[in-house]
Protein backbone atom coordinates (compact mmCIF):
# COMPACT_ATOMS: atom_id res chain seq x y z
CA UNK A 1 0.00 0.00 0.00
CA UNK A 2 1.41 3.58 -0.81
CA UNK A 3 1.58 5.89 1.94
CA UNK A 4 -0.63 8.78 2.54
CA UNK A 5 -0.85 11.95 1.85
CA UNK A 6 -1.36 14.92 4.28
CA UNK A 7 -3.13 18.38 2.89
CA UNK A 8 -2.19 21.37 5.47
CA UNK A 9 -5.22 23.30 5.32
CA UNK A 10 -6.87 25.24 8.00
CA UNK A 11 -10.23 27.70 8.33
CA UNK A 12 -13.87 27.20 8.56
CA UNK A 13 -16.65 26.04 6.09
CA UNK A 14 -16.19 28.83 3.70
CA UNK A 15 -12.60 28.65 3.81
CA UNK A 16 -13.07 24.60 2.91
CA UNK A 17 -15.55 25.83 0.38
CA UNK A 18 -12.62 27.87 -1.92
CA UNK A 19 -10.25 25.46 -1.37
CA UNK A 20 -12.74 22.47 -3.20
CA UNK A 21 -11.18 22.74 -6.26
CA UNK A 22 -8.18 22.03 -5.35
CA UNK A 23 -8.92 19.22 -3.70
CA UNK A 24 -10.78 17.68 -6.71
CA UNK A 25 -7.82 17.98 -7.95
CA UNK A 26 -5.74 16.31 -5.22
CA UNK A 27 -8.01 12.98 -5.13
CA UNK A 28 -7.48 13.25 -8.94
CA UNK A 29 -3.78 13.18 -9.00
CA UNK A 30 -3.25 10.44 -5.88
CA UNK A 31 -6.40 8.36 -6.80
CA UNK A 32 -4.40 5.45 -4.13
CA UNK A 33 -3.48 6.69 -1.62
CA UNK A 34 -5.13 7.68 1.74
CA UNK A 35 -5.94 11.18 2.27
CA UNK A 36 -5.31 12.98 5.69
CA UNK A 37 -6.20 16.59 6.09
CA UNK A 38 -3.68 18.72 9.18
CA UNK A 39 -6.16 20.87 10.15
CA UNK A 40 -8.48 22.99 13.23
CA UNK A 41 -10.85 21.51 15.14
CA UNK A 42 -13.08 24.94 16.95
CA UNK A 43 -13.57 25.10 20.46
CA UNK A 44 -17.03 25.05 19.95
CA UNK A 45 -17.05 21.88 17.93
CA UNK A 46 -16.62 18.15 18.19
CA UNK A 47 -15.37 18.24 14.75
CA UNK A 48 -13.54 20.27 11.56
CA UNK A 49 -15.83 22.35 9.38
CA UNK A 50 -13.26 20.89 6.53
CA UNK A 51 -13.96 17.09 8.10
CA UNK A 52 -18.10 17.48 8.19
CA UNK A 53 -17.70 18.69 4.48
CA UNK A 54 -15.43 16.92 2.79
CA UNK A 55 -15.28 13.45 4.57
CA UNK A 56 -18.69 12.14 3.87
CA UNK A 57 -18.02 12.30 0.24
CA UNK A 58 -14.93 10.78 0.30
CA UNK A 59 -12.17 13.53 -0.77
CA UNK A 60 -10.36 12.90 2.38
CA UNK A 61 -9.82 9.85 5.17
CA UNK A 62 -9.20 11.20 8.08
CA UNK A 63 -8.20 14.62 10.30
CA UNK A 64 -5.30 15.30 12.07
CA UNK A 65 -5.89 18.40 14.61
CA UNK A 66 -3.52 21.42 14.16
CA UNK A 67 -3.48 23.42 17.37
CA UNK A 68 -4.04 26.96 16.70
CA UNK A 69 -2.02 27.83 19.89
CA UNK A 70 0.54 26.02 18.38
CA UNK A 71 3.54 27.56 21.10
CA UNK A 72 5.03 25.36 23.25
CA UNK A 73 7.86 22.82 22.52
CA UNK A 74 5.97 20.00 23.98
CA UNK A 75 2.67 20.67 21.15
CA UNK A 76 5.01 20.79 18.79
CA UNK A 77 7.17 17.67 19.63
CA UNK A 78 3.79 15.99 19.53
CA UNK A 79 2.08 17.01 16.30
CA UNK A 80 5.49 15.95 14.80
CA UNK A 81 5.25 12.57 16.10
CA UNK A 82 1.90 12.14 14.16
CA UNK A 83 2.90 13.02 11.27
CA UNK A 84 5.85 11.39 10.97
CA UNK A 85 4.03 8.28 12.37
CA UNK A 86 1.50 8.44 9.31
CA UNK A 87 4.41 7.08 7.23
CA UNK A 88 3.51 10.36 4.48
CA UNK A 89 6.36 11.76 2.48
CA UNK A 90 4.06 14.19 1.15
CA UNK A 91 2.60 17.25 2.01
CA UNK A 92 -0.11 19.39 0.43
CA UNK A 93 0.29 23.21 1.10
CA UNK A 94 -2.84 24.60 1.18
CA UNK A 95 -2.68 27.31 3.54
CA UNK A 96 -4.26 30.92 3.05
CA UNK A 97 -1.23 33.82 3.34
CA UNK A 98 0.32 34.28 6.74
CA UNK A 99 2.94 35.95 5.62
CA UNK A 100 6.04 34.64 3.69
CA UNK A 101 8.08 34.32 7.11
CA UNK A 102 4.98 31.91 8.17
CA UNK A 103 5.39 29.88 5.01
CA UNK A 104 9.34 29.42 5.53
CA UNK A 105 8.49 28.62 8.99
CA UNK A 106 5.72 25.95 8.19
CA UNK A 107 8.32 24.44 5.13
CA UNK A 108 11.10 24.17 7.56
CA UNK A 109 8.89 22.18 10.11
CA UNK A 110 7.60 19.72 7.77
CA UNK A 111 10.71 18.81 6.66
CA UNK A 112 11.71 18.52 10.02
CA UNK A 113 8.92 16.08 10.38
CA UNK A 114 10.26 14.07 7.50
CA UNK A 115 7.95 15.13 4.29
CA UNK A 116 10.62 15.16 1.53
CA UNK A 117 8.27 16.51 -1.12
CA UNK A 118 6.01 19.38 -0.38
CA UNK A 119 4.11 20.53 -3.10
CA UNK A 120 2.13 24.21 -3.07
CA UNK A 121 3.87 26.10 -0.30
CA UNK A 122 3.87 29.77 -2.03
CA UNK A 123 7.22 30.29 -1.73
CA UNK A 124 7.32 33.22 -4.38
CA UNK A 125 5.34 36.82 -4.04
CA UNK A 126 3.12 35.94 -6.09
CA UNK A 127 1.84 32.67 -5.35
CA UNK A 128 1.36 34.02 -2.13
CA UNK A 129 -0.11 37.45 -2.61
CA UNK A 130 -3.83 37.57 -4.90
CA UNK A 131 -3.17 39.28 -7.98
CA UNK A 132 -4.58 42.46 -8.57
CA UNK A 133 -6.52 43.88 -10.91
CA UNK A 134 -4.54 46.79 -12.55
CA UNK A 135 -7.77 49.03 -13.66
CA UNK A 136 -9.48 48.81 -10.17
CA UNK A 137 -7.72 46.94 -7.85
CA UNK A 138 -9.89 44.00 -6.61
CA UNK A 139 -7.49 41.06 -5.94
CA UNK A 140 -8.54 37.60 -7.73
CA UNK A 141 -10.27 35.35 -5.90
CA UNK A 142 -9.02 32.83 -3.48
CA UNK A 143 -9.82 29.59 -5.28
CA UNK A 144 -7.86 31.41 -8.02
CA UNK A 145 -5.20 31.78 -5.73
CA UNK A 146 -4.81 28.35 -4.66
CA UNK A 147 -5.38 26.57 -7.89
CA UNK A 148 -2.18 28.29 -9.29
CA UNK A 149 -0.55 26.91 -5.71
CA UNK A 150 -0.90 23.57 -7.59
CA UNK A 151 -0.49 24.33 -10.89
CA UNK A 152 2.87 21.13 -10.82
CA UNK A 153 -0.69 18.97 -10.15
CA UNK A 154 -2.33 19.89 -13.54
CA UNK A 155 -4.60 22.61 -14.53
CA UNK A 156 -7.68 23.50 -12.08
CA UNK A 157 -10.53 24.06 -14.31
CA UNK A 158 -12.52 26.80 -11.63
CA UNK A 159 -15.13 27.49 -14.38
CA UNK A 160 -16.48 23.68 -14.23
CA UNK A 161 -19.19 22.88 -12.37
CA UNK A 162 -17.66 19.50 -11.57
CA UNK A 163 -14.51 21.21 -10.03
CA UNK A 164 -17.64 22.17 -7.19
CA UNK A 165 -19.08 18.98 -7.01
CA UNK A 166 -19.71 18.41 -3.02
CA UNK A 167 -20.53 14.23 -3.99
CA UNK A 168 -23.82 14.79 -2.25
CA UNK A 169 -25.13 11.15 -0.87
CA UNK A 170 -28.94 10.09 -1.58
CA UNK A 171 -29.03 10.15 2.54
CA UNK A 172 -28.28 13.72 2.57
CA UNK A 173 -30.49 14.59 -0.64
CA UNK A 174 -33.01 12.87 1.23
CA UNK A 175 -32.68 14.44 4.53
CA UNK A 176 -33.26 18.24 3.21
CA UNK A 177 -36.00 16.72 0.93
CA UNK A 178 -37.55 15.83 4.29
CA UNK A 179 -37.07 19.38 6.25
CA UNK A 180 -38.42 21.32 3.63
CA UNK A 181 -41.30 18.56 2.91
CA UNK A 182 -43.49 21.28 4.17
CA UNK A 183 -43.34 23.02 0.51
CA UNK A 184 -44.60 20.35 -1.28
CA UNK A 185 -42.25 20.95 -3.78
CA UNK A 186 -43.06 24.03 -4.65
CA UNK A 187 -40.59 26.79 -5.45
CA UNK A 188 -38.56 28.76 -2.98
CA UNK A 189 -35.27 31.39 -2.00
CA UNK A 190 -33.14 30.65 0.92
CA UNK A 191 -31.17 33.33 3.38
CA UNK A 192 -28.66 33.38 5.45
CA UNK A 193 -28.83 36.42 8.52
CA UNK A 194 -25.26 35.52 10.26
CA UNK A 195 -24.46 38.45 12.48
CA UNK A 196 -21.96 36.53 14.82
CA UNK A 197 -19.46 38.72 13.70
CA UNK A 198 -20.74 42.82 13.85
CA UNK A 199 -18.89 43.93 10.68
CA UNK A 200 -20.64 41.57 8.62
CA UNK A 201 -24.58 42.06 10.00
CA UNK A 202 -26.46 43.85 7.75
CA UNK A 203 -29.05 44.42 10.58
CA UNK A 204 -32.91 43.25 11.31
CA UNK A 205 -34.49 46.06 10.54
CA UNK A 206 -32.54 45.84 6.88
CA UNK A 207 -33.32 42.66 6.73
CA UNK A 208 -37.04 42.53 7.74
CA UNK A 209 -37.52 45.90 5.06
CA UNK A 210 -36.42 43.46 2.30
CA UNK A 211 -38.29 40.29 3.10
CA UNK A 212 -41.28 42.71 3.13
CA UNK A 213 -40.71 44.12 -0.23
CA UNK A 214 -39.67 40.58 -1.71
CA UNK A 215 -43.35 39.11 -0.34
CA UNK A 216 -44.96 41.65 -2.72
CA UNK A 217 -42.20 41.25 -5.79
CA UNK A 218 -42.11 37.56 -5.69
CA UNK A 219 -45.78 36.52 -3.79
CA UNK A 220 -44.95 32.90 -5.33
CA UNK A 221 -42.01 32.00 -3.70
CA UNK A 222 -41.65 30.33 0.17
CA UNK A 223 -38.88 30.82 2.02
CA UNK A 224 -36.14 29.42 3.70
CA UNK A 225 -33.77 30.35 6.19
CA UNK A 226 -30.79 28.28 6.71
CA UNK A 227 -27.88 28.93 9.45
CA UNK A 228 -26.50 27.86 12.88
CA UNK A 229 -28.69 27.11 15.85
CA UNK A 230 -28.22 30.39 17.45
CA UNK A 231 -29.54 31.95 14.44
CA UNK A 232 -32.92 30.49 14.79
CA UNK A 233 -34.17 33.48 17.14
CA UNK A 234 -33.58 35.95 14.41
CA UNK A 235 -34.82 33.41 11.93
CA UNK A 236 -38.08 33.21 13.12
CA UNK A 237 -38.61 36.78 13.05
CA UNK A 238 -37.66 37.20 9.82
CA UNK A 239 -40.48 34.30 8.90
CA UNK A 240 -43.08 35.55 10.50
CA UNK A 241 -43.20 38.19 8.11
CA UNK A 242 -43.33 36.15 5.25
CA UNK A 243 -46.81 35.41 3.90
CA UNK A 244 -46.35 32.19 2.24
CA UNK A 245 -44.61 28.98 2.68
CA UNK A 246 -41.72 29.19 5.13
CA UNK A 247 -39.28 26.95 6.65
CA UNK A 248 -36.56 27.70 9.36
CA UNK A 249 -33.61 24.61 9.23
CA UNK A 250 -31.08 27.01 11.44
CA UNK A 251 -29.05 24.36 13.60
CA UNK A 252 -31.28 20.91 12.69
CA UNK A 253 -28.80 19.92 9.69
CA UNK A 254 -25.14 18.94 8.96
CA UNK A 255 -23.68 21.52 6.82
CA UNK A 256 -23.90 18.60 3.61
CA UNK A 257 -27.71 18.44 4.47
CA UNK A 258 -28.04 22.41 4.08
CA UNK A 259 -26.09 21.92 0.86
CA UNK A 260 -29.09 19.77 -0.62
CA UNK A 261 -31.75 22.15 0.33
CA UNK A 262 -29.87 25.51 -1.25
CA UNK A 263 -29.04 23.48 -4.41
CA UNK A 264 -32.81 23.66 -4.73
CA UNK A 265 -33.26 27.21 -4.43
CA UNK A 266 -34.25 29.62 -6.80
CA UNK A 267 -31.84 32.08 -5.28
CA UNK A 268 -29.39 32.60 -1.73
CA UNK A 269 -29.03 35.97 -0.13
CA UNK A 270 -26.72 36.13 2.48
CA UNK A 271 -23.79 38.22 4.00
CA UNK A 272 -19.83 37.62 3.71
CA UNK A 273 -20.72 33.48 5.57
CA UNK A 274 -20.07 30.11 4.94
CA UNK A 275 -23.51 29.32 3.69
CA UNK A 276 -23.37 31.89 0.77
CA UNK A 277 -20.12 29.95 -0.05
CA UNK A 278 -22.37 26.87 0.45
CA UNK A 279 -24.99 27.48 -2.01
CA UNK A 280 -22.79 29.28 -4.78
CA UNK A 281 -20.95 25.20 -4.48
CA UNK A 282 -24.28 24.10 -5.61
CA UNK A 283 -24.88 26.51 -8.36
CA UNK A 284 -27.29 28.31 -6.76
CA UNK A 285 -27.33 32.03 -8.03
CA UNK A 286 -26.29 34.17 -5.18
CA UNK A 287 -26.57 37.86 -3.92
CA UNK A 288 -23.85 38.39 -1.08
CA UNK A 289 -23.66 41.38 0.88
CA UNK A 290 -19.99 42.25 1.72
CA UNK A 291 -18.87 45.37 4.01
CA UNK A 292 -15.16 46.36 4.70
CA UNK A 293 -14.47 43.32 6.01
CA UNK A 294 -12.34 41.91 3.64
CA UNK A 295 -11.02 43.12 0.45
CA UNK A 296 -13.33 43.49 -2.93
CA UNK A 297 -13.08 39.96 -5.00
CA UNK A 298 -10.69 37.88 -2.73
CA UNK A 299 -13.62 36.04 -0.89
CA UNK A 300 -16.40 36.18 -3.19
CA UNK A 301 -17.95 33.31 -4.40
CA UNK A 302 -16.93 32.21 -7.04
CA UNK A 303 -18.44 32.09 -10.60
CA UNK A 304 -20.38 34.88 -13.05
CA UNK A 305 -24.02 34.38 -12.37
CA UNK A 306 -24.05 35.99 -8.60
CA UNK A 307 -24.87 39.55 -7.86
CA UNK A 308 -22.26 40.72 -5.11
CA UNK A 309 -22.74 44.66 -3.37
CA UNK A 310 -19.60 44.93 -2.00
CA UNK A 311 -19.38 48.45 0.25
CA UNK A 312 -16.29 49.47 2.13
CA UNK A 313 -17.83 51.82 3.99
CA UNK A 314 -19.14 48.93 5.79
CA UNK A 315 -22.11 46.32 4.91
CA UNK A 316 -24.68 48.97 6.54
CA UNK A 317 -24.47 51.21 3.74
CA UNK A 318 -25.89 48.60 1.32
CA UNK A 319 -29.32 49.82 0.47
CA UNK A 320 -32.63 47.43 0.88
CA UNK A 321 -33.23 49.04 -3.34
CA UNK A 322 -29.61 47.58 -3.88
CA UNK A 323 -30.14 44.36 -2.51
CA UNK A 324 -33.87 43.96 -4.47
CA UNK A 325 -32.24 45.20 -8.14
CA UNK A 326 -29.45 42.41 -7.56
CA UNK A 327 -31.90 39.91 -6.66
CA UNK A 328 -34.18 41.03 -9.58
CA UNK A 329 -30.88 40.77 -11.36
CA UNK A 330 -30.60 36.67 -9.77
CA UNK A 331 -34.46 35.97 -10.84
CA UNK A 332 -35.57 37.86 -13.28
CA UNK A 333 -39.39 38.15 -13.47
CA UNK A 334 -41.06 35.60 -16.28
Amino acid sequence: MKPPVVIYRLGSLGDTLVALPCFHKIAEAFPQQRKLVLTNVPVSSKAAPLAVILQPGGFIDGVIEYPLQLRSVRSLWHLRRQLRNTGASTLIYLAANRGRLAVWRDVLFFKLCGFKKIIGAPLTADLLENRKNPVDGTEEPEAERLARTLHSLGAIELNRADAWDLRLTSREAEAADRAIATLAGQPFFAVNMGGKVAPKDWGEANWHALIDQLAVEYPELHLVVVGAAEDAPRADALLSRWPAGRVSVCGTLSPRECAAVLAQARFFIGHDSGPLHLAATMQTACVGLFGNYNHPKKWHPYGQKHRILHDMRGVQAITVEEVVSAVRQVAPHG
